[in-house]
């Protein structure tokens, strides 16, 4: 089983800055992505940023050019930079992992973390 802790949630002011992170443990044989989502009340789970093996990374449209992930392999832990914060980025974010428990194993599972609330107001 593998255990995903989110950190860096809070209130920030809108035009402000937040990094998130979220550190991966248990049995790890090897990382396919790491990556964040986030839910807004009375939306659907969405896309943030995702980084997947080889360096490929993914944005959703509306944090194109605000935000930026990435991912300490060492300390199996992503981060996502969040810059020009706006008062629609209100929401919990959910980190995600695919990750391969075992060698042999040909496909990772997805695993997520509990939330964190990022809250942009002034």
């Amino acid at each position: 089983q593998v255990q995903l802790v989110e950190s860096g949630g809070g209130l920030v002011q809108p035009g402000g800055s937040l990094r998130l992170s979220c550190a991966a443990s248990g049995r790890i044989f090897s990382i396919n992505a790491m990556g964040w989502y986030r839910q807004a009340p009375g939306k659907e789970r969405e896309l943030v940023a995702s980084e997947r093996g080889g360096g490929n990374l993914d944005y959703g449209e509306s944090v194109k050019g605000r935000f930026t992930v990435s991912i300490d392999y060492p300390k199996k832990t992503v981060y996502l930079q969040m810059n020009s914060l706006k008062s629609e980025d209100t929401a919990v974010y959910y980190c995600h992992a695919n990750i391969r428990g075992w060698w042999y194993e040909t496909d990772g599972v997805d695993y997520w973390g509990k939330g964190t609330l990022v809250n942009v107001s002034s």
